[in-house]
C-alpha cells in the first residue's frame, strides 16, 4: 500500500516536504518486535492443546514478560489474599487472553524504551504508553460489542500502536514536539492540525507511514493513520472507528498520553464521534451493548495499568 493514501485530513502549508519529512522517518530506528510480536508464545496461547505448564515454560524465557505476568495477577485487579510467585498459577488466574495481550505489548514497551533513551529525557512516556494500552484493551472491548468479527489480535495491536508517531516524532523531530507540548487545543483533531501546520504530517500519518515500513498489514497502517479522522480511512473503517472511539473514552478516565495539551473529554462526547456512527449508526442493540461495556471496563482501567507497567 502506497503512504501517499494516508493524506492529512485537511493540508496546510508546513515547514518541511514530505520528503523531508519521511527521510527523518526512516533515519528512525526500526522496532523489531513490531515485525515478530513474540511469536512463539502467541502460536502457544492460540493453541487449544496447549498446557499452562508449557506456557509458563516459553514466559520464563522472558524476564520482563514474566515480570509484567507476576506483577499483574498480584495487583489490586485480581484481588488475591495470597501472593503468586509461579508462572504456572499466574497463567491459570490471568488466562489466555490476558497473557496474550501481555505477550504482545511488552517486547514493544521494551525496545521503545530503548529508543526513548536516544531521545529527549524529559518526556512522560510512561504517561503515554498507559493511554496506548488501555486505548488497546477499550479497542478490542468496543469491537467486541458489534457484529465485526476479528480472528487475531489486529483488534489490540491497533490500540496499542495508535500512537506511535509520537515516538517517532520525539526522535525525527524533537523541536516541533516540544513546541507541541505547550500548544493547547480543544480536541485531538485539533491538535493534529496544530501538527500539521508545524510538522506538515500529523502523528497518525508519521506513526502510519514508520510501521508500514516494518511491513505491518494494511488493517493496522490505516487504523493508525486514520484514528483521528476514521471516517477518511478509505478500508478497514471499523479499526480506525473503534480506536478513536476508545481514545477518546481513555482520555476521559483522565489516562491523557501526557504529550498533548488537549481539553478534558466530556462524559459520553464519544457518541457524537465519526467513529460511533461507523460503528452503531443510530441507537441500536449494539450501540447499548457497547455502552455499557464501556462503563465497566473504565471501572477495571487503573487496577489493570498498575500490573501493566
Amino acid at each position: 500500500m502506497s503512504s501517499a493514501t494516508l493524506a492529512p485530513a485537511q493540508p496546510t502549508a508546513a515547514p518541511h516536504s514530505d520528503a523531508e519529512i519521511r527521510k527523518r522517518i526512516e533515519a528512525c530506528p526500526k522496532l523489531a518486535s513490531l515485525g515478530s510480536v513474540n511469536r512463539a508464545l502467541g502460536e502457544l496461547v492460540r493453541s487449544d492443546q496447549s498446557l499452562n505448564s508449557q506456557i509458563a515454560e516459553v514466559i520464563r524465557r522472558d524476564p520482563s514478560l514474566s515480570a509484567r505476568l507476576l506483577r499483574m495477577v498480584n495487583s489490586v485487579y485480581f484481588g488475591l489474599s495470597t501472593r503468586v510467585n509461579s508462572i504456572e498459577e499466574a497463567v491459570f488466574f490471568l488466562g489466555l487472553r490476558q497473557i496474550r495481550e501481555l505477550s504482545m505489548a511488552t517486547p514493544v514497551l521494551e525496545e521503545v524504551e530503548q529508543l526513548q533513551k536516544r531521545t529527549a529525557a524529559a518526556l512522560p512516556w510512561k504517561e503515554l504508553w498507559s493511554h496506548s494500552i488501555a486505548t488497546a484493551i477499550l479497542t478490542r472491548e468496543i469491537l467486541a460489542s458489534t457484529s465485526f468479527q476479528v480472528d487475531d489480535d489486529t483488534d489490540y495491536l491497533v490500540g496499542l500502536l495508535h500512537n506511535v508517531g509520537k515516538i517517532v516524532m520525539a526522535y525525527a523531530f524533537p523541536e516541533e514536539l516540544r513546541t507541541l507540548m505547550k500548544t493547547p487545543a480543544a480536541t485531538p483533531t485539533e491538535f493534529c492540525e496544530r501538527e500539521r501546520e508545524l510538522i506538515g504530517w500529523d502523528h497518525g500519518r508519521i506513526g502510519a507511514y514508520f510501521i508500514e515500513r516494518h511491513q505491518l498489514s494494511e488493517e493496522i497502517v490505516l487504523a493508525v493513520g486514520y484514528h483521528n479522522h476514521p471516517e477518511e480511512c478509505p478500508r478497514h473503517q471499523n479499526f480506525a472507528a473503534a480506536v478513536q472511539i476508545a481514545d477518546h473514552i481513555v482520555r476521559h478516565s483522565g489516562i491523557t498520553g501526557g504529550f498533548e495539551p488537549v481539553a478534558p473529554v466530556a462524559d459520553e462526547a464519544w457518541l457524537t464521534l465519526p467513529g460511533w456512527r461507523i460503528l452503531y449508526g443510530a441507537d441500536s442493540a449494539e450501540a447499548m451493548l457497547a455502552r455499557a461495556s464501556v462503563a465497566n471496563t473504565l471501572q477495571r482501567l487503573p487496577s489493570m495499568l498498575q500490573g501493566l507497567l
